[in-house]
């Protein structure tokens, strides 16, 4: 049984963990759940296109504030995450992960259609057991018509 106190007892649990975090990313995002998006980063650096951010508050209001929400709540998007490469730092109880992300977005007046593609390069680490972001950066290397996503 994996110790998950002992930061070199690093094994497939801890590497599940942390693709559990990319993908609760995605569903907080595409639910509009700007408020759980704060709480899953609140340790963490977001670094997008802007000045990176830290902390629960400032990263709610970011995504509040650039992320445009329709009547059901959502951004009516799906983020899929692909070509995920995690790696585990076994004494330091650490972890870093790249992925690629492809946005796809669709409403009554506008047919399904990939509006965003690029790359996430995540850190994280493992504390009382438990793993968190400590670092996002977003990487969008092709863009599409994001009119109907973001404000602005």
């Amino acid at each position: 049984m994996t110790d998950l106190s002992d930061p070199t007892d690093l094994t497939a649990p801890d590497h599940r963990a942390v693709e559990n975090l990319i993908a609760r990313y995605a569903e907080l995002v595409d639910d509009g759940d700007f408020a759980g998006l704060g709480d899953l980063l609140a340790d963490a650096v977001f670094i997008g296109s802007g000045t990176p951010l830290r902390g629960r508050e400032a990263i709610e209001r970011m995504f509040h504030d650039t992320v445009i929400r329709y009547e059901d709540g959502t951004p009516r998007t799906q983020h899929v995450t692909t070509n995920l490469a995690v790696e585990l730092d076994h004494p330091a109880g650490t972890a870093t992960a790249r992925s690629y992300v492809t946005v796809l977005q669709a409403l009554p007046e506008l047919p399904l259609q990939t509006i965003a593609a690029g790359r996430y390069h995540d850190r994280f680490a493992r504390t009382d057991g438990r793993w968190h972001f400590t670092e996002r950066r977003v990487r969008i290397t092709l863009l599409g018509n994001t009119r109907h996503h973001l404000r602005g």
